[in-house]
């Protein structure tokens, strides 16, 4: 006879589910709760929920079985071109404007879909750009799709899709933009699908914005029927890093039923007929740089005094009494403070979004110690200008800062990894491909050249090439704790990594 779960159980339950996934079920959504606990049971292993709830409880889940928890405690539901409203106002409004603006300049666009469920969102923002843009080949277009649930992806994948799909979709429009299987089904055709990129992503622990994982310098996210399931303290969380991942003057769209998540204090609200949008402050300056042009060359040099060692150190003299060695550290720590200082302040300020503020520290760090030849703090201050303006969507002063960075330390495989994600990002796959060669040359152990050369090649169609970095990336990762960080990863774990790598390869039929 099945055990019964008891209200502490219960309580503790929906505070672990809104600690680990930010989803929300106060007491009076309990019994929804222990029906979807029920029906994840036997996914997790148990034929119990009582049983599955205490293990859920006394056990540190993983990041797959915390996947398939999530799978069960939201709902799914989505379908194209749903909320007609919000794609009419993007396809006469927004997407113009945004299109209107980089014609004839650097023509990218990037899309974000958090929460793509079943894929049917990020293949109907494909199909709408289709559409409005004749010259789409000439285009850099990014749809990145994210969701908590390995199946979902699994599924939006393979982009077959049912009639419930196409619910308030007319008949011709399925017959132009789809193509229907001998079994009735619809596909998406392999040109809209190659416009997506799916991946895992959990909206409350993974890191974003990232260039490791791509979502940086977006120009629109896309979270409908998302925000609703987290409680106050996730939402305000995510919202906040939406703001940061966005582009100034780029765009979030919700859903009607989240107007009433506090947007405001990240977002300009805009009202436009039949739907609520929300805007990342004031307009679409364009960007402005506190630097000179670097030299030309591959790798612009910084301009710097070349790192000189000096003659051999004598033999120190015996050590001095504690006080006058407690006054003469003092003196050093604080000789080399306003550098340091001036570098944890640019790297709180770009945590927090505020990037032109930590780009104007980062200025005067370089006016203040640059005379001095601080070879590693300037590396590390080139390495964060680079992400500074990678976030801001200014890629060829992102370019530049990464090439300075190698220029400061030409034997760390991490930053041609970086400078081959900038690369990637401006549609320079066979050069990508090539800096991340240089990093493995570098570090033939370097986890995330191995995983970024693994993406670029399954994406360019070489199944076979991608499954042998992949596999590669994998055994290096085997000897890793999953908890471990992954260097080069901006805060990814190697268990997350893991099984990232594992949803790519299912995903391509592997």
């Amino acid at each position: 006879m099945p055990s019964r779960i008891d209200d502490q159980q219960m309580s503790l339950l929906s505070n672990f589910v809104s600690r680990r996934l930010g989803l929300h079920f106060p007491k009076r959504r309990w019994p929804d709760l222990k029906r979807f606990i029920t029906h994840a049971a036997p996914d997790l292993g148990f034929t119990d929920a009582a049983a599955c709830v205490r293990w859920i409880l006394s056990a540190h889940l993983g990041k797959e079985q915390l996947e398939v928890l999530a799978s069960h405690l939201t709902i799914g539901e989505t379908y194209f071109f749903r909320e007609q409203a919000s794609f009419e106002i993007l396809e006469s409004r927004i997407l113009p404007d945004l299109i209107s603006s980089r014609r004839g300049k650097e023509q990218r666009l990037r899309i974000w879909s958090a929460g793509c469920s079943s894929g049917e969102e990020p293949y109907s923002i494909a199909i709408l750009l289709g559409r409005i843009i004749p010259d789409l080949k000439e285009w850099n277009i990014t749809i990145l799709a994210t969701d908590v649930n390995p199946h979902a992806i699994s599924k939006a994948k393979q982009g077959i899709y049912s009639e419930w799909s196409f619910r308030g979709v007319p008949e011709d429009a399925k017959k132009r933009f789809f193509a229907r299987n001998r079994d009735g089904r619809y596909e998406v055709p392999h040109a809209t699908r190659k416009m997506v990129s799916f991946s895992l992503l959990n909206l409350v622990e993974d890191p974003y914005p990232s260039l490791a994982n791509n979502t940086n310098a977006m120009d629109i996210i896309f979270c409908r029927n998302v925000l609703m399931y987290f409680e106050t303290r996730q939402q305000q969380q995510v919202i906040r890093k939406f703001s940061r991942t966005l582009l100034e003057g780029g765009w979030l769209v919700v859903s009607p039923c989240e107007a009433s998540t506090p947007f405001s204090t990240c977002f300009d609200t805009v009202s436009l007929p039949g739907a609520i949008f929300y805007r990342n402050g004031g307009g679409l300056a364009p960007e402005q740089s506190l630097f000179p042009e670097p030299a030309a060359g591959a790798y612009p040099a910084l301009h710097l005094p070349q790192y000189n060692p000096g003659p051999q150190k004598p033999v120190p003299d015996p050590p001095l009494p504690a006080a006058v060695a407690a006054k003469a550290e003092s003196a050093q720590k604080s000789a080399i403070a306003p550098e340091a200082s001036l570098y944890d302040e640019a790297l709180a300020l770009f945590r927090q979004g505020l990037y032109k503020d930590a780009e104007e520290k980062i200025s005067a760090l370089f006016d203040g110690c640059a005379k001095d030849g601080n070879m590693p703090v300037l590396g590390k201050a080139a390495v964060l200008m680079t992400q500074i303006f990678a976030n801001r969507g200014a890629l060829v002063r992102a370019l530049e800062w990464s090439e300075k960075a190698i220029a400061a330390d030409r034997l760390n495989a991490e930053l041609y990894c970086l400078h081959a994600t900038i690369l990637q990002e401006q549609g320079e796959a066979a050069l990508a491909i090539s800096a991340l060669k240089k990093a493995l040359y570098l570090d033939p152990r370097f986890v995330m050249a191995h995983f970024a050369l693994g993406m670029l090649t399954i994406r360019g169609g070489q199944a076979k090439e991608a499954g042998r970095h992949f596999s590669n990336a994998l055994s290096l990762l085997d000897a890793c704790q999953a908890v471990d960080p992954v260097p080069g990863s901006e805060g990814l774990t190697a268990g997350r990594l893991s099984e990232i790598i594992a949803s790519t390869l299912a995903g391509a039929g592997r």
